[in-house]
């Protein structure tokens, strides 16, 4: 089971000291809160990709690189990648490029995104979002599994011969989770490739996670990758502990109280007691996390919202420490001991070269650079005056 903590990056006003972090302070603060983030012993960290304010994450891979040169241990993701407004293309050199500088220690989870403006700043309409979501990643799919791709659909231009560079460490594509609270076709088509799922698990009642994790499992085993139970599912949340409920509770609240996502609607008490959102001791919290498990049975993968609302680094920080120290170890073993052998863990690059190769050499594709083009066997070194001249000669 992997744990660990998931940003979606905004810049947002303390509301205790009325101040607003700057950008470059808010992204320092992320590579603190991912190196914290594996100090603690969690498992992984994640950044989400906005291009509007007040978010500053509109490059996750450079990030996320940053982070894996100043990093050991942890898996690096995103939460999450927008495969309506980015081309598949180049998600797919991107995210190849961070595999092989992150040692294959990354992962990535796609998304629509719920910024309705962004769609026209990126030529697409709002309208079509479902439509992108599908044949975008059906692109992204061959083209990590595809040394030459062609390719017509309806939302970019077509693909001959066409080669993304680079080729994926060991010739094994990332893993790919698709991140969804409500829509059933993403998990359907997370389950049509045999790919992990995620609910965001935050502000929706459990049973509606559950419903959309059971569909997603029945998906899962009809397309043959498995029982249900095999299938790959990650959950969000959101945890605030204190030494007593009265203390998280009161510490919490001015930032519940504000915070874009939250504010101005149910109170503190309603909505932690309607929602998998966790305020209180720790025991509290520890309980609530163990409930999960109840809502959803085995699963991979639990990540924490923790650094949104206008909370201060050093209160995010400290929050790590007690989710990796005092929290977490104890909700692993209980976890653990209620896990069915069968179950899978987190797929990870290891393990996906491991079951692609067994103890088999691995591939490490070698693009030709002298090949030439993959349509007419042409020079990619050659300019059209070069052609032209040559051209000329060959007739005289």
């Amino acid at each position: 089971m992997q744990f660990g903590i998931m940003s979606v990056s905004d810049v947002t006003r303390n509301p205790v000291t009325g101040e607003t972090p700057s950008e470059a302070e808010r992204i320092q603060a992320s590579i603190a809160i991912a190196k914290k983030t594996e100090e603690v012993g969690l498992d992984v960290y994640a950044i989400g990709e906005h291009h509007n304010p007040p978010f500053f994450s509109s490059s996750p891979t450079t990030l996320l690189a940053a982070i894996a040169g100043q990093t050991e241990r942890i898996q690096l993701t995103t939460s999450t990648t927008l495969i309506t407004t980015n081309d598949p293309v180049r998600i797919a050199e991107e995210y190849a490029m961070l595999q092989h500088v992150a040692g294959g220690r990354m992962d990535l989870m796609l998304g629509r995104g719920n910024t309705a403006p962004v769609y026209p700043w990126f030529g697409q309409d709002i309208r079509q979002g479902l439509p992108l979501a599908l044949e975008n990643y059906n692109l992204l799919h061959r083209l990590w599994r595809e040394d030459v791709v062609d390719w017509e659909g309806k939302f970019r231009t077509p693909l001959q011969g066409f080669t993304s560079t680079p080729r994926p460490l060991d010739d094994v594509p990332p893993f790919v989770w698709h991140g969804s609270i409500r829509t059933p076709e993403i998990a359907e088509q997370a389950a049509y490739y045999g790919n992990g799922f995620f609910s965001n698990h935050i502000f929706w009642p459990s049973d509606h996670t559950k419903r959309m994790v059971e569909f997603y499992r029945q998906r899962y085993e009809h397309y043959g990758h498995g029982t249900a139970k095999q299938a790959i599912v990650g959950l969000g949340g959101q945890v605030f502990a204190g030494k007593t409920t009265q203390e998280a509770f009161d510490r919490f609240r001015p930032y519940f109280n504000e915070a874009p996502v939250y504010g101005h609607g149910p109170s503190l008490e309603e909505f932690s007691s309607r929602t998998p959102l966790a305020v209180g001791s720790i025991q509290q919290v520890i309980d609530k996390l163990i409930s999960f498990h109840d809502t959803v049975g085995d699963y991979q993968r639990q990540l924490f919202l923790q650094d949104h609302a206008g909370l201060p680094l050093e209160m995010v920080l400290e929050q790590i420490e007690i989710l990796g120290t005092e929290i977490i170890p104890v909700v692993r073993k209980e976890l653990d001991s209620r896990r069915d052998p069968e179950v899978p863990d987190a797929p990870t690059h290891e393990s996906l070269v491991k079951a692609k190769y067994g103890d088999g050499p691995v591939r490490q594709p070698r693009p030709q650079a002298n090949r030439g083009d993959n349509v007419t066997g042409g020079s990619p070194y050659l300019d059209t005056d070069d052609l032209a001249a040559s051209e000329f000669e060959s007739s005289n």
